[in-house]
């Protein structure tokens, strides 16, 4: 069994946003050799996603609309941010968003369904974070 590592920097210029990572998760899986296996993808900052869905600009601006009906950046809401914070919000958007992916690996390529594509979601922009891709297989 082999295993490959490597991180995604992201420094998103907005609050709250979606990118589509899906490329760059194909060339992690083409640069690991890797023919059969697992790869998980995960944010590595508790106020960003990784999650899979559809790549349509409706869905993305319904999910921001929703998440910020479920979680409004309203500082005064959150007790996290009595703490000197004001990303309580991010948090919970987080929470509910997802940590991780974990997509099968068959014949060296993604094995995803019907219009399934990776995304880092982003919900407390304009800083440096990092998503993890881990391989594994043979």
């Amino acid at each position: 069994m082999k295993t490959y590592r490597k991180e995604l920097v992201f420094n998103i210029n907005k609050r709250i946003d979606f990118i589509n990572i899906t490329e760059e998760v194909e060339n992690a899986v083409l640069e690991s050799g890797i023919k059969e296996g697992l790869a998980l993808i995960n944010a590595m900052h508790i106020t960003a996603s990784v999650f899979i869905n559809d790549n349509e600009s409706g869905l993305h601006s319904d999910y921001k609309r929703w998440l910020e009906e479920l979680a409004p950046h309203e500082p005064s809401l959150y007790n996290h941010n009595r703490t000197g914070e004001d990303n309580g919000d991010a948090h919970l958007k987080r929470q509910i968003m997802g940590r991780e992916v974990v997509v099968a690996i068959t014949n060296g390529r993604l094995d995803f369904g019907p219009w399934e594509q990776i995304f880092y979601g982003e919900f407390d922009g304009m800083r440096r974070k990092k998503v993890l891709i881990k391989i594994i297989g043979g």
